[in-house]
Protein backbone atom coordinates (compact mmCIF):
# COMPACT_ATOMS: atom_id res chain seq x y z
CA UNK A 1 0.00 0.00 0.00
CA UNK A 2 1.33 3.49 -1.53
CA UNK A 3 1.46 6.90 0.82
CA UNK A 4 -2.05 9.06 0.20
CA UNK A 5 -1.99 11.95 -1.22
CA UNK A 6 -3.59 15.37 0.12
CA UNK A 7 -6.71 14.75 -2.03
CA UNK A 8 -7.16 10.86 -0.35
CA UNK A 9 -6.77 12.11 3.13
CA UNK A 10 -9.26 15.15 2.86
CA UNK A 11 -11.95 12.78 0.76
CA UNK A 12 -11.57 9.78 3.35
CA UNK A 13 -15.06 9.08 5.03
CA UNK A 14 -13.60 8.88 8.57
CA UNK A 15 -16.55 10.30 10.52
CA UNK A 16 -18.01 6.73 12.66
CA UNK A 17 -20.99 7.27 14.29
CA UNK A 18 -23.51 4.83 16.33
CA UNK A 19 -27.24 5.55 17.03
CA UNK A 20 -28.18 5.27 20.68
CA UNK A 21 -31.79 3.77 21.51
CA UNK A 22 -33.52 6.29 24.27
CA UNK A 23 -36.43 5.17 25.18
CA UNK A 24 -36.74 7.85 28.29
CA UNK A 25 -37.05 10.38 24.96
CA UNK A 26 -39.00 7.82 22.68
CA UNK A 27 -36.66 7.12 20.10
CA UNK A 28 -32.59 7.10 18.91
CA UNK A 29 -29.85 9.93 18.34
CA UNK A 30 -26.95 9.73 17.16
CA UNK A 31 -23.46 10.36 18.50
CA UNK A 32 -20.60 10.43 16.10
CA UNK A 33 -16.80 11.19 16.41
CA UNK A 34 -15.90 14.42 16.92
CA UNK A 35 -14.06 16.16 14.39
CA UNK A 36 -9.96 17.67 15.15
CA UNK A 37 -11.74 20.80 15.69
CA UNK A 38 -14.19 20.05 18.23
CA UNK A 39 -11.73 18.01 20.36
CA UNK A 40 -9.43 20.93 20.85
CA UNK A 41 -12.73 23.22 22.08
CA UNK A 42 -13.62 20.70 24.45
CA UNK A 43 -9.91 19.97 25.90
CA UNK A 44 -10.08 23.73 25.83
CA UNK A 45 -13.09 24.13 27.76
CA UNK A 46 -11.48 21.55 30.48
CA UNK A 47 -8.07 23.73 30.27
CA UNK A 48 -10.10 26.97 30.96
CA UNK A 49 -11.90 25.50 33.67
CA UNK A 50 -9.04 24.05 35.38
CA UNK A 51 -7.24 27.05 34.80
CA UNK A 52 -10.09 28.67 36.69
CA UNK A 53 -9.84 26.39 39.52
CA UNK A 54 -13.65 25.70 39.23
CA UNK A 55 -13.91 22.57 37.24
CA UNK A 56 -17.53 21.57 36.80
CA UNK A 57 -17.33 17.81 35.78
CA UNK A 58 -20.99 17.76 35.05
CA UNK A 59 -20.60 20.40 32.67
CA UNK A 60 -17.72 18.44 30.86
CA UNK A 61 -19.92 15.43 30.87
CA UNK A 62 -23.08 16.85 29.02
CA UNK A 63 -20.89 19.53 26.62
CA UNK A 64 -19.37 15.88 25.59
CA UNK A 65 -22.91 14.43 24.55
CA UNK A 66 -23.24 18.06 23.03
CA UNK A 67 -20.22 18.17 20.64
CA UNK A 68 -21.31 14.92 19.45
CA UNK A 69 -25.20 14.19 18.98
CA UNK A 70 -26.22 15.18 15.62
CA UNK A 71 -28.96 14.82 13.26
CA UNK A 72 -29.33 12.14 10.17
CA UNK A 73 -27.06 14.60 8.19
CA UNK A 74 -24.51 15.19 10.76
CA UNK A 75 -25.40 18.42 11.66
CA UNK A 76 -25.33 19.11 15.31
CA UNK A 77 -28.60 18.90 17.38
CA UNK A 78 -27.18 21.30 19.90
CA UNK A 79 -24.75 23.88 20.59
CA UNK A 80 -23.11 24.66 23.77
CA UNK A 81 -25.22 27.35 24.22
CA UNK A 82 -27.78 24.52 25.00
CA UNK A 83 -25.88 23.20 28.32
CA UNK A 84 -28.27 24.43 30.93
CA UNK A 85 -31.00 22.77 29.12
CA UNK A 86 -29.45 19.52 28.08
CA UNK A 87 -27.93 19.30 31.91
CA UNK A 88 -31.69 19.05 32.72
CA UNK A 89 -32.67 16.10 31.31
CA UNK A 90 -32.55 12.24 32.57
CA UNK A 91 -29.02 11.92 34.21
CA UNK A 92 -28.95 8.25 33.68
CA UNK A 93 -29.28 9.22 29.96
CA UNK A 94 -26.85 11.68 29.43
CA UNK A 95 -24.33 9.21 31.12
CA UNK A 96 -25.37 6.36 28.71
CA UNK A 97 -24.39 9.03 25.82
CA UNK A 98 -21.47 9.93 27.67
CA UNK A 99 -20.29 6.82 27.29
CA UNK A 100 -20.84 6.18 24.04
CA UNK A 101 -19.05 9.43 22.78
CA UNK A 102 -16.25 8.65 24.99
CA UNK A 103 -15.88 5.35 23.76
CA UNK A 104 -16.29 6.53 19.67
CA UNK A 105 -14.02 9.68 20.47
CA UNK A 106 -11.63 7.27 22.73
CA UNK A 107 -11.25 9.10 25.55
CA UNK A 108 -10.27 7.29 28.47
CA UNK A 109 -11.33 7.76 32.30
CA UNK A 110 -7.64 8.57 32.51
CA UNK A 111 -7.74 11.29 29.91
CA UNK A 112 -10.50 13.11 31.02
CA UNK A 113 -9.24 13.16 34.67
CA UNK A 114 -5.77 14.35 33.31
CA UNK A 115 -7.62 17.41 30.93
CA UNK A 116 -9.49 18.18 34.28
CA UNK A 117 -6.45 18.10 36.23
CA UNK A 118 -7.97 15.45 39.25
Amino acid sequence: MGLLSREQVLAAEDVKYRDVEVPEWGGTVRVRVMSGAQRDRYEQMVEDQRSGKKVDVRGLTVALVILTLVDEEGKPLFTLADLDAVNAKNAAVINRLFRVAQELNALSEEEIEGLAGN
